[in-house]
């Protein structure tokens, strides 16, 4: 049972469910490991495709501001795709293979606020040799999927769009959150592909990673029967300023032991060392709406804030979060917020 939240005022900040987490190793560090790609075969079928340590070439040392600064307006930036890559700008990208090339994937990222398009502009790949060329809807990374299953509202198996199976039929696929990848396989030295990537605007972000261990953000379900996380992939202190659900203040109070899960539309606190947010610990929760702070500091290499929405109400969290320092987690001990996934607790 996770922990409850309460707000300003209460007798207490947080109330008592569970034990602390048990150590969790810094095994997923995705500035430094992206080791495990899972595969989709046809039908829904899966397979995993190993990936040597990108080592310099690690996708999130690519996330360049300065690249950004330095695009001029109305330019189309292009460039070479590496095997293992990361994009958070638009433009044209082409992969040519000088060798065989047979465990390679595009990890792409946007602002929160943003969807994804990604369309085949031109492509030679030998579909009956083994060849692949595949968009998955959202990011796989050692077996765990974000959006989790649970909260994307597409089944797995439609999360998948193989260019060998549809061809010139679908040349354009865009992502429901702010990333998407690819994943492709090419025997041949010489043949490859040239893709183009654009964002739209998406007024109401579900699902989103962050980009930056810090930031501030305000997650809004509007009549819809939907579960939407927020991935920081850091180790964090968030803060939740604002807090609006569809029943009355202070409904589940005079019972602490009663769960949020019982509950139609709350918000839930997560952490641990994979992607998917159903694999996480539950950390807090709450199913009441306050004006004010709460906040927690979470240790873990992955954060996550997931609000679940009956569908009945208009839902809004308003949270900021900002990454966790050597001394601070030297200092835990002294610091009275709550602790989780520090190694030695």
């Amino acid at each position: 049972m996770p922990r409850r939240l309460l707000p300003p005022g209460s007798e207490q900040q947080v109330l008592s469910a569970h034990g602390r987490a048990a150590a969790m190793p810094s095994a997923f560090q995705l500035q430094c490991h992206l080791v495990f790609i899972l595969l989709a075969a046809s039908k829904g079928d899966t397979r995993y495709l190993e990936v040597r340590d990108a080592g310099e070439d690690e996708p999130f040392l690519l996330l360049s501001e300065d690249l950004k600064r330095e695009l001029s307006a109305g330019h189309i930036y292009r460039r070479s795709l590496r095997c293992i890559d990361m994009l958070s700008i638009e433009g044209q990208f082409t992969f040519t293979a000088d060798q065989p090339q047979l465990h390679c994937a595009t990890f792409f990222i946007g602002e929160p606020e943003e969807l994804l398009n990604i369309e085949y502009d031109f492509v030679n790949i030998d579909c009956q040799g083994g060849d692949f060329l595949k968009v998955f809807d959202g990011w796989i990374l050692k077996g765990e999927k974000f959006p989790s299953s649970l909260d994307h509202p597409l089944p797995t198996s439609q999360r998948y769009t193989d260019f060998c199976e549809s061809g010139a039929v679908q040349t354009s696929i865009r992502s429901s959150q702010n990333v998407a990848m690819i994943f492709f396989r090419i025997h041949q030295p010489g043949n490859g592909f040239t893709i183009t990537v654009k964002k739209s605007a998406n007024l109401f972000p579900c699902n989103v990673i962050s980009q930056t261990p810090s930031g501030r953000f305000t997650m809004v379900i509007p009549h819809q029967h939907r579960n939407c996380s927020f991935s920081i992939i850091y180790p964090v202190v968030i803060k939740i300023s604002d807090l609006i659900l569809g029943h009355l203040n202070g409904l589940f109070l005079k019972n602490p032991s009663v769960s949020c899960a019982g509950v139609g539309d709350f918000v839930e606190l997560l952490g641990g060392t994979g992607l998917d947010p159903s694999k996480m610990f539950p950390l807090a929760d709450l199913c009441h709406s306050f004006h004010g702070s709460a906040q927690m500091k979470i240790g873990c290499d992955n954060t996550v804030l997931r609000m679940v929405s009956s569908g009945k109400h208009i839902n809004r969290v308003t949270f900021e979060y900002y990454q966790l320092d050597l001394q601070e987690i030297e200092n835990r001990k002294e610091n009275s917020i709550e602790e989780f996934c520090f190694p030695g607790i």
